[in-house]
């Protein structure tokens, strides 16, 4: 098949959903499919485009037999809401003239976020006479409305309407969580239009690997202490306040490091917490090497998972299956009755907490690390479950037989016409 990938993230962005759409391309090319992504000038999470894309409109690639076709997008470090517009409204404008003149796909997948992408892959969709597969990975805007991201009436209704567009113009919708078929039935999309295929990780990349001689332990003075590590998006929808509030709390006991990972405007924030509530057993880093990553999360002892209070049934942390497959034992400050706590809970590679909630998040960890045994099963327990369930293989399977299924329809439904022509 021929297959275009519309997706706002890509390859070399290290985190989110670039990591997953990268290999998800690179997988197909080697089923013997011809992939074309396109894709913005790399610029997250620091929302800035990356040295050797810049001054840049249009700039296509080449990586390992994907097609990659790059447009210019409207970037702020700190963007607020109209800059957050306009950079998705840049990218539906540029992106559609590489889209439009390459090859005619037998099928699009078409990510969000970024929502407002729907409208040109639509387009381009009937232009070319081909299905549209919208892919989610959060629900929008409902999760920039729960944020406090979004509040203006009437760009709310604005969105909903797209976010409706989406919905009805995409022939498949594909979604990464059981609690996204939920929120989606409840807004009157057809049972049978929704596919539901999680998010994947690749398990001979991530995998256990021993902390003993651990060069990112050894680097960071951590050698012999009881880790607690997160790593991932400092956003809105985090609330990662309450880490250091929690490590505030357990600064008594010297063996307990925390570290986070992430991006450096977050990292800023997060350590004038740090400074404010005397946290000083957290260690802030910068988003590592992705060639480092597994040794880095080998180095922990636990991973977490944070969300606040109000992230429900509209977003789900791709590093939980990162953190399941490292054979780590997790702890998640999560609701309770969303997606990411159902994810973990189904695991049984760890617990979960109230979310927003320093007192009873310390109180996990505090019992895991009077408990080793306990972090050796959860952690046993992670790894069986992502490989499992989360392996990259299944999940390829899913969307490449997810594509076979639409390319067929799509033959049939136009045959007859091409039958009376011929008679």
């Amino acid at each position: 098949m021929r297959i275009l990938i519309y997706s706002y993230n890509y390859y070399p962005e290290p985190i989110g959903i670039a990591p997953l759409m990268t290999e998800l391309a690179e997988g197909l090319v080697k089923r013997g499919h011809q992939v074309r992504v396109i894709t913005a000038m790399p610029n997250y999470p620091e929302r800035q485009i990356y040295e050797g894309y810049r001054g840049k409109l249009y700039l296509t690639e080449y990586k390992n037999g994907v097609q990659i076709q790059r447009s210019y997008v409207w970037t702020r470090p700190q963007p607020n809401l109209l800059d957050r517009i306009l950079l998705d409204a840049s990218f539906v404008v540029t992106s559609f003239f590489p889209a439009l003149m390459g090859w005619r796909p037998d099928v699009i997948l078409s990510t969000s976020p970024s929502l407002p992408v729907c409208v040109p892959a639509a387009i381009l969709g009937w232009l070319r006479a081909c299905p549209v597969i919208l892919n989610l990975q959060d629900i929008l805007p409902e999760a920039a409305i729960h944020v406090g991201l979004l509040k203006n009436k009437w760009l709310i209704k604005a969105f909903t309407a797209l976010e409706k567009f989406a919905y009805c113009s995409a022939n498949k919708i594909s979604v990464i969580a059981d609690g996204f078929v939920d929120n989606l039935q409840k807004k009157g999309v057809p049972s049978e239009k929704i596919v539901q295929i999680p998010n994947w990780v690749d398990v001979n990349f991530i995998r256990p690997l021993p902390k003993e001689n651990n060069p990112f332990r050894e680097v960071h003075n951590l050698k012999d202490k009881f880790v607690v590590l997160y790593s991932g998006n400092i956003a809105l929808t985090q609330g990662l306040e309450t880490v250091v509030k929690t490590a505030a709390m357990l600064r008594h006991i010297p063996d307990v490091a925390f570290v986070i990972v992430g991006e450096a405007k977050g990292l800023q924030r997060l350590q004038q917490e740090c400074t404010e509530h005397g946290a000083d057993n957290v260690l802030l880093l910068p988003f590592q090497p992705r060639e480092q990553l597994p040794q880095m999360l080998a180095a922990a002892d636990v991973g977490l998972v944070v969300q606040k209070k109000n992230v429900v049934s509209f977003n789900m942390p791709s590093k939980i299956q990162v953190l399941l497959a490292s054979g780590r034992a997790l702890v998640a400050s999560v609701p309770k009755n969303g997606t990411a706590a159902r994810a973990i809970k189904q695991s049984g590679g760890g617990f979960v907490v109230p979310p927003e909630d320093p007192q009873a998040l310390a109180k996990a960890i505090l019992d895991l690390y009077q408990n080793p045994d306990k972090v050796k099963n959860l952690g046993f327990q992670s790894r069986k479950f992502a490989v499992e369930q989360y392996a990259f293989e299944q999940a390829l399977n899913n969307y490449e037989a997810l594509c076979y299924s639409l390319t067929t329809e799509n033959s049939t439904i136009n045959s007859p016409i091409i039958s009376e022509q011929k008679v």
